[in-house]
């Protein structure tokens, strides 16, 4: 439902039930609404909320009751992902990008509702940077029966791809349109299908398994090989590092992150340690950030094949046998998994 009045901003939510993971089935967000009173309604977890183009258009007091709820529900806007919906003339496209950046400044996570249809034009999606693309709902509806809504749900993947933004499917009610968009690179949905059952569990249809020569012949897939990793602030200092390696031996890796679980650097053990080995090392790092010894994390998507995330460990040659980081769809650190697990795995293929 999208409803808002002239003296009172209604933002609604456009997902009819939780937002699904596919390849888990874990709720990674929920709908939320902040009413006519101002309040916002709201669970715990991360929040997808509707907002008409038009209302950023009106300025930064337009704004004002949204960021009021989320402040009143103790909540904070990088909790929230705003779904923009509704076209944008040429005209007045600067004045939206200066209400998209303070947004996105604020920290809110930016998307676009209805892509592929009536929402935004795609350069304009496509120059803002967005975090989340939602498929347009009738797209999704005539899939997958008709091979014109799969040709643009296929374009908005690569779209999406092209960008760096995650692409939802809203309002699935059939298995054939988890297996079809999940074909085409979806990995996030919502819609009847998906609702909570009585138990308050949510079911994910399972893709088809396949077996055929070329896919056994590029290995598991990662999240097969994934080991916990250990994970601290991206803000933390060099000594908590240097603490976390020190409580357990077999530690390889410290993977820093964000508030939101994901990876902004990498501490190799050997490379890290080595830095306070030196004559007054720890009088040099010691208080300092760890992120100042950190190299960028090697990440790859749970789905990477083992051959594939061997031909990623090796783009650099300086650290061939760090950790690569496994990372959801959303981009949270999953966990670790280690180059010499990978080699094993290839060996075994090719023996």
């Amino acid at each position: 439902m999208r409803l808002w009045q002239e003296h009172h901003l209604y933002v609604s939510s456009l997902l009819t039930s939780p937002l699904v993971d596919l390849d888990t089935g874990a709720v990674i967000a929920h709908p939320a609404i902040v009413d006519a009173n101002g309040g916002l309604r709201a669970a715990p977890l991360p929040m997808v909320l509707e907002l008409p183009v038009h209302v950023v258009l009106s300025g930064a007091g337009a704004l004002a009751p949204l960021h009021e709820a989320l402040r009143r529900a103790g909540r904070h806007p990088r909790e929230a992902i705003l779904l923009l919906s509704g076209p944008c003339h040429e005209q007045d496209r600067p004045l939206l990008k200066v209400g998209l950046d303070g947004l996105r400044t604020i920290g809110y996570l930016l998307g676009f509702a209805d892509v592929g249809t009536a929402g935004a034009a795609l350069d304009l999606v496509a120059d803002s940077s967005p975090y989340l693309l939602a498929l347009a709902p009738d797209v999704v509806t005539r899939i997958p029966g008709d091979h014109r809504a799969i040709a643009v749900a296929r374009a908005v993947v690569t779209l999406a791809r092209g960008i760096g933004a995650h692409v939802m499917a809203p309002g699935v009610e059939r298995e054939a349109q988890v297996a079809t968009v999940r074909g085409l690179g979806v990995r996030l949905a919502h819609g009847p299908l998906l609702a909570p059952g009585p138990d308050g569990k949510v079911r994910v249809p399972l893709p088809i398994a396949d077996e055929s020569p070329a896919s056994v012949m590029l290995g598991p897939r990662v999240q097969e090989l994934l080991l916990p990793a250990v994970t601290l602030p991206a803000e933390a200092k060099a000594e908590e590092a240097v603490a976390a390696f020190g409580h357990e031996p077999t530690i390889t890796s410290v993977i820093l992150v964000d508030e939101f679980q994901r990876p902004k650097g990498s501490l190799d053990r050997s490379r890290f340690l080595l830095s306070f080995a030196a004559r007054y090392g720890h009088a040099l790092h010691g208080s300092k950030p760890a992120q100042r010894l950190a190299d960028p994390p090697r990440t790859v998507p749970r789905t990477t094949p083992a051959i594939a995330a061997m031909q990623a460990a090796g783009r650099d040659s300086a650290r061939v046998y760090d950790d690569l980081v496994v990372t959801d769809e959303l981009n949270r650190c999953l966990g670790i998994v280690r180059v010499s697990d990978l080699i094993r795995q290839v060996a075994a293929i090719r023996g």
